[in-house]
């Protein structure tokens, strides 16, 4: 137990703003030690009566209670920690004066008459004479204000942690993981049980390895690293588009401990990135291609035309119906759904795209037979694009190159599949090399094999070239 000296003889001039009731001569008075001190203290007899209090205590409490008088503690109003009130003679220093024995760490909250409140820890101390007779106790009070923001702050943090849709985990400096919360599970498929204690190569593909070191070395100088993109590996095994910020955890001395890793799935940003380069690079050949075959409609026209002035009629109805073409690929907008819409039929969608190839003196050159369909959707855009490459072609190198030549375009309805069948005759030999594999034939890869999921088969024969693409017909209005 602690024994203090009993301070008999009464003093109210030694320290400003403290009360006590009681010094020992000579030397450093006890009450200028507690005066000193940052922490609440104060003392009481052994009926429990405040007989010293320091400044820190007054500022805590929010008042001056009267030594001699005011019992158990100064503090205007005391509560639990769960917000019940508690009685002044129920408090952590009335309890050690009742049983006599420390009491110490245990948590209350005291409220100001201004009606802040305060939580703070007690740490109550008998006192006894050399006797062992009780002759009153000392407490001593840790506010607990700083550490009920941090722990809010801490709550709000791990709440911003359980509930992001990014994967958030930490590792050490050896790339141990050591957290992992619900977006990482989701984004990597490993749940927390399974991932924490592993090491966080297991989400790094084999060629990518050299990246952890590397990083880690950032993180130990300090560094951040913010939307760094990379590839990492799910359980599964498949691999994943991600954007990556590493932020350095430090310890109260400042030191780097570990690392934070924020990462976001861009799998569906890249896929739009590689969609916008693809038209990027399509309307780049199609502006291209439109000056080549304004070029062919001029020199075809000029086979036939035997004036200047029927050379100029026929030039530009041909342009014409070629702008007339292009209009079906802009959607038009839709007051009623609030939405831009394409709907033709595939008929009408063929004709308009090979109208301008057709000879005025000849009749149609370009012939479509067997069963219509009605078509919307983006479904319009990827035919006309589709068979506007085709014509393109067909007027570079095959049967539209030449007078004579003619495309029949045949369309049926196979069971669930609808199929258009192109077919050149009366233009020159052509060969696979003439058409292989340009940019023509990665957008018919793209067009039907990745967004319709059917299938397209050239076939280079002397007479002239023949295309069979195949769809599912269920997608010609749905895509």
């Amino acid at each position: 137990m602690i024994s203090l000296p009993i301070f008999e003889n009464e003093r109210d001039d030694l320290v400003p703003g403290s009360r006590y009731s009681g010094s020992q001569g000579g030397g450093v008075a006890v009450e200028h030690i507690l005066e000193a001190l940052p922490q609440p203290i104060y003392m009481t007899d052994a009926n429990g009566r405040i007989t010293f209090y320091n400044s820190a205590a007054a500022a805590m409490w929010g008042v001056h209670p009267e030594i001699g008088k005011s019992e158990f503690c100064g503090s205007w109003k005391l509560y639990w920690p769960d917000g019940r009130p508690l009685p002044h003679d129920e408090c952590p220093m009335a309890v050690a004066l009742k049983e006599k024995r420390a009491n110490r760490g245990l948590e209350a909250v005291a409220e100001r008459p201004d009606g802040t409140r305060v939580p703070f820890l007690a740490y109550p101390t008998p006192l006894f004479d050399n006797a062992g007779n009780l002759t009153g106790a000392v407490n001593m009070l840790v506010d607990l204000t700083d550490r009920a923001i941090a722990d809010e702050a801490e709550q709000r943090y791990a709440a911003i942690f359980a509930s992001s849709d990014d994967a958030i985990l930490a590792k050490d400096l050896d790339g141990t993981i050591i957290s992992w919360n619900g977006g990482a599970e989701r984004l990597f498929g490993y749940t927390a049980a399974e991932a924490i204690g592993k090491q966080v190569a297991m989400l790094i593909p084999q060629e990518r390895h050299d990246e952890e070191p590397a990083i880690l070395g950032r993180i130990r100088r300090g560094e951040r690293i913010d939307h760094y993109e990379t590839i990492r590996r799910r359980k599964d095994g498949s691999l994943i588009e991600i954007s990556l910020s590493v932020s350095p955890i430090r310890d109260r001395e400042g030191r780097v401990i570990g690392a934070a890793k924020i990462a976001r799935d861009i799998t569906e940003r890249k896929r739009a990135e590689q969609q916008q380069n693809l038209l990027i690079r399509e309307m780049n050949h199609r502006v291209k291609n439109l000056f080549t075959v304004a070029s062919s409609v001029v020199s075809l026209s000029a086979r036939s035309a035997e004036t200047t002035t029927e050379l100029a009629t026929v030039v530009r109805d041909r342009l014409n119906a070629l702008a007339r073409a292009h209009a079906l690929t802009i959607p038009s907008f839709s007051e009623a759904s609030g939405s831009s819409e394409y709907t033709t039929t595939l008929h009408e969608l063929i004709r308009t795209i090979l109208a301008p190839y057709d000879a005025v003196s000849s009749g149609h050159r370009a012939r479509v037979t067997g069963a219509d369909v009605l078509i919307s959707g983006s479904v319009v855009t990827s035919f006309a694009l589709l068979l506007h490459e085709f014509a393109t072609n067909a007027a570079k190198y095959g049967a539209l190159s030449v007078p004579e030549g003619v495309v029949d375009i045949s369309c049926q309805e196979d069971g669930a599949q609808f199929v258009l069948t192109w077919t050149e005759r009366g233009g020159p030999t052509v060969n696979e090399k003439a058409n292989g594999d340009g940019f023509g034939t990665l957008l018919g890869e793209a067009t039907v094999e990745s967004q319709f999921g059917g299938q397209i088969v050239r076939r280079w024969h002397p007479e002239g070239l023949s295309i069979r693409l195949s769809v599912a017909r269920e997608r010609l209005s749905t895509i």
